[in-house]
Parts: structure tokens; C-alpha cells; sequence
């Protein structure tokens, strides 16, 4: 039968959200409050993910809707705790209709030099960014299957396109995959829940300063000191992407997709068409010739 996309309604409906205390997170949830969604929000970050409730039910406020909010401390990372979040969920409304596996952290640039692997940073950017999505799926997936009724969005990144020595590009290549995969299987079972792979490109948001957010045991090592061209590297990332989408604009590119039924969800074209390069050495094996630069300083 092919795909059918489900959710053309959203108000009474209700929208589960990782990383939703700032960023692209808090805009999913704002976005989806004034279409008249329920939200709950959960993030680790418990002090911000109180304001943002409150400006989210503002949104619903100004846009005539009525809505309920639910807040949650989760480290996606812990299967229990994403369990417990979708147990606690869907006790409190019934039906879940759209997840956001958004949550991710952006680690450390200095851990995946070819002298200096740091394995600890490793460990916990792939718990964040690839285990939430996992312990998303497996704690909310039956639920969603059972009634058809809804759609999964997964954050990944056009790092998950790119090549990169990095434990982020690591996970986001792994939610690509994952995430395409599952667009695959419920295809197959002629399923009525949609599912996108959000990969955005430079966005305003705060994930350079993710070590805000680090557990003791994935600091760094001690013994790395940042060389002139990663400190220059770090300075660019912090400058593209305050120059970058605003996250309410990456908020409407989601819902616009949500019901339309599209998987790929892009920020910006110009580094998809970056790609070209590295599909050409993929089709005709041949060494990588993608011109990374190039496209990390695409704009939107």
C-alpha cells in the first residue's frame, strides 16, 4: 500500500519532546502548543525546562488553545527513565501522537584527534545522541504502533551525512541509519505512523556549550590542550551556528513535514548538495574526494 502519512489533526492530541528545555526542543514544543497539542516535556536540565513549560503554555494561551503540560527530568541515555517517561505519559493522557527523540549533546572536539581518542566522551555523546533515540523507540514504539495514530521524529544532524572522526558524527551517521531503517519497516507493514529524520545544518541553539550539561566521569582528559587550528575550529562552530537558523523556523520545516508525510527534513540544501562529491566516489569507488570545508561553511 506504500506510506500513508496520519497526523493532518493535532489539536488534543499529544506531543512527547526530548531536549525540549531550550533550542530546536523548546520550538518543536512551542510550535506544536499553538496547533493545540498537549506537550510534555522532559530534558535533564530541570531549572530551564521549567521556564520553558511556562512559555510554552503561553504559546498555546496566545493561540486559543486550551492545553495540558507535563514536565520530566530524563537522561534519555537511562532505558528505565525513558521507560518510566512513557509509562508516566501515557497514564496521564492516553495516547502519545508525536515523539521528538531530540535531545543530543555535542561532546568534545578535542577527543577524536588520530593521537587522542578519548573514550569516555565517546561513551557519552553515543549514550545521548544514538541510546536516547534507541530507548525512545523501544519505550514508545508499541504504544504508537498499537493505535497508528501518530509520527516520530528524530533529530539527527547533516553530520550524520558527512564524514567526521567524532563520536557526534558516530551517533548522528547511526541515527540516519536507524532512522531509514524504521521508515522501511513500518512501510512494510502498510503502518499508518509516520516517521522523519530531521537533519539540520548550522541552527541557533546551544549545543556547543554541551559540556554544561557533562557527567563527572566523561570529562575530558586532562592531558589535552586545544592546538591553534581547534581552537579556530571551535571558534568557527560557535560563529556558524549563532549565524544559523532560528529554531522556531526548523519548528515549522517539521510540522510542514509532519503532514506531508516526508521523512528527510533539511535546513539546508546548499550541504545537501555538497553530498554530490562524496556519492560520486561511493558510486565509482574511488577515494574520498568530498570537499568538507566547502560545505561546512554553506549558509542557510
Amino acid at each position: 500500500m506504500g506510506y500513508v502519512p496520519a497526523m493532518q489533526e493535532f489539536a488534543g492530541k499529544t506531543a512527547v519532546i526530548t531536549g525540549a528545555a531550550s533550542g530546536m526542543g523548546l520550538a518543536f514544543a512551542e510550535r506544536f502548543a499553538r496547533a493545540g497539542m498537549n506537550i510534555v516535556l522532559t530534558d535533564i536540565e530541570e531549572p530551564t525546562l521549567a521556564e520553558a513549560e511556562t512559555a510554552v503554555r503561553a504559546e498555546a494561551t496566545a493561540a486559543g488553545h486550551d492545553i495540558e503540560t507535563m514536565t520530566k527530568v530524563v537522561d534519555v541515555a537511562d532505558a528505565a527513565a525513558v521507560q518510566a517517561l512513557a509509562d508516566e505519559s501515557i497514564e496521564r493522557f492516553g495516547q502519545i501522537n508525536l515523539l521528538f527523540n531530540n535531545a543530543g549533546v555535542g561532546g568534545s572536539s578535542l577527543s577524536a584527534t588520530p593521537g587522542h581518542i578519548d573514550l569516555n566522551d565517546w561513551k557519552w555523546v553515543i549514550d545521548v545522541n544514538l541510546w536516547g533515540v534507541i530507548n525512545g523507540h523501544a519505550a514508545f514504539l508499541p504504544h504508537m504502533l498499537e493505535h497508528g495514530d501518530g509520527h516520530i521524529v528524530n533529530t539527527a544532524s547533516m553530520a550524520g551525512h558527512f564524514p567526521g572522526h567524532s563520536a557526534y558524527a558516530a551517533s548522528k551517521w547511526a541515527v540516519v541509519g536507524i532512522t531509514e531503517g524504521l521508515f522501511g519497516q513500518l512501510d512494510a507493514l502498510d503502518s499508518t505512523l509516520g516517521v522523519s529524520c530531521l537533519c539540520p545544518g548550522w541552527v541557533d541553539t546551544k549545543i556547543a556549550e554541551s559540556a554544561r550539561n557533562r557527567p563527572e566521569w566523561a570529562a575530558p582528559s586532562a592531558l589535552t590542550e586545544p592546538t591553534a587550528d581547534q581552537e579556530a575550529r571551535n571558534d568557527f562552530i560557535k560563529e556558524a551556528l549563532a549565524s544559523g537558523m532560528a529554531p522556531d523556523q526548523v519548528a515549522q520545516l517539521v510540522y510542514d513535514a509532519i503532514v506531508a508525510g516526508q521523512f528527510w527534513i533539511f535546513t539546508d540544501m546548499n550541504m545537501v548538495q555538497a553530498l554530490d562529491a562524496r556519492y560520486d566516489a561511493v558510486r565509482n569507488v574511488t577515494n574520498p574526494a568530498l570537499d568538507l570545508g566547502s560545505a561546512l561553511s554553506s549558509t542557510n
